[in-house]
């Protein structure tokens, strides 16, 4: 029977997998560039470009403390 240490390590993982992915594609939807009659014209929305930022910083913590948990249970 797996222990709880090791459910919460497998539950941060996956937690973070989800978070980064949730952060790549604020930081992909958030990067624009337009080319308009050969002038290019950035559309970048920077405080959702912020948002991605964070959301892949809480997601490599979160793997971090995952991996450290699972690796203390053993």
């Amino acid at each position: 029977m797996m222990n709880t240490a090791k459910i919460v390590g497998i539950a941060l993982i996956v937690i973070s997998l989800c978070a980064g992915y949730v952060g790549l594609n604020r930081v992909a939807d958030s990067t624009k560039e337009i080319n308009f009659l050969g002038l290019k014209i950035d559309a970048s929305n920077e405080s959702g470009q912020m948002q991605g930022f964070l959301y892949i910083g809480a997601a490599a913590a979160l793997l971090a403390g995952g991996i450290y948990t699972l690796k203390k249970s053993s």
